[in-house]
């Protein structure tokens, strides 16, 4: 449930209705917003009952969330999350770009690429140091080496690192690399590496799963702000259907759903959801016209020898052209990119 202060509530209202609930054994957390500050409640509703809040004078109304995901729900925050990454503001009206390799391959290759997509417009490098693989036997990434990489382009560029992490035994190596920490879309379900990441004081980008529900997703997204951690940015991807001329089939209706579901920011990998370099300019520019936070676009600095995913990587040259051309789209909006 939802506690709904009244306006001017003072911080020793807030602090005491935090520590009723946690005498209750309740689970807390507050969300500041503008004009109201919400406190979520969340565990035994019949417990909740008991506590008798709504009479106390600070009270604006006590209410049921009655989504199963509570505090991704509008209904505990209705204000769209803003996440400040570097010079990035994630939710907010301009488009922000991430960019890179699949994986990181090699140092050269890497920093080759990192400063092309900053002088083309990109905030944010991406870039795989453990990559999960659907054969035992295909690359599986460099490891800590790739994640010094990625810091080495970091400081030379001052692009912030968008790297997966896959496994809670590497929790700590990569948070000391990491600027936004990755959960692939094969591990949207593992829950034990969800609460890791929730424990966790970094961003977190939230892949949804190969056949996941919108509700499925949001669910994922749970377990992290459960523990702790507000800062999660989804990431449609792509899910699996009968089609096979795509590598997945892009749902861009998740865009708008989940913004009118969540206040949580939302951003589109047109590269994984398409498979194939051809489609991924005219799906960011759908992406963008369905208004999403965001964009996450593979480019390799020569496709034909990239370790991973290769066929969907864009070159240097048309990831540039394709920036100029989502500029023209953004400004036609009213946004920025």
């Amino acid at each position: 449930m939802i506690i709904v202060l009244k306006s001017g509530s003072t911080q020793s209202d807030i602090d005491y209705i935090k520590e009723k609930l946690h005498a209750k054994g309740l689970k807390v957390h507050v969300s500041q917003g503008e004009e109201r500050t919400i406190i979520g409640a969340i565990g035994d509703e019949r417990i909740l009952r008991e506590a008798a809040l709504a009479a106390y004078p600070a009270v604006e109304a006590v209410l049921p969330i009655l989504k199963p995901f509570k505090l991704a729900s509008r209904d505990f925050h209705k204000e769209d999350t803003r996440i400040k990454v570097g010079d990035a503001i994630i939710g907010s009206d301009d488009v922000i770009v991430i960019a890179g390799p699949c994986s990181v391959e090699t140092r050269e290759g890497l920093l080759e690429v990192a400063r092309s997509v900053k002088k083309s417009g990109a905030k944010l490098l991406r870039g795989g140091a453990f990559k999960p693989r659907s054969s035992p036997y295909a690359f599986q990434g460099l490891g800590e080496e790739g994640l010094k990489y990625l810091a080495e382009a970091r400081d030379e560029t001052g692009l912030k690192i968008v790297t997966e992490l896959m496994d809670p035994r590497d929790a700590e190596l990569v948070d000391k690399y990491a600027d936004i920490i990755q959960i692939g879309a094969r591990n949207m379900s593992n829950f034990n590496l969800l609460k890791e990441v929730g424990k966790m004081r970094k961003p977190v980008l939230l892949k949804r799963g190969l056949s996941s529900t919108v509700k499925e997703w949001l669910m994922s997204a749970e377990y992290i702000l459960d523990e702790g951690n507000m800062e999660v940015i989804l990431c449609e991807r792509g899910v699996r259907t009968f089609e096979t001329e795509t590598r997945n089939t892009l749902d861009l209706s998740s865009v708008p759903l989940v913004q009118s579901m969540s206040h949580l920011p939302i951003i589109v990998d047109p590269s994984h959801a398409v498979g194939r370099a051809d489609l991924v300019a005219p799906m960011s520019m759908a992406a963008v016209a369905a208004g999403t936070d965001g964009l996450l676009i593979e480019v390799h600095e020569n496709p034909e020898e990239a370790l991973c995913d290769g066929p969907q990587s864009l070159r240097l040259g048309d990831f540039a052209s394709l920036m100029k051309s989502l500029r023209s789209l953004a400004k036609a909006l009213g946004r920025e990119l």
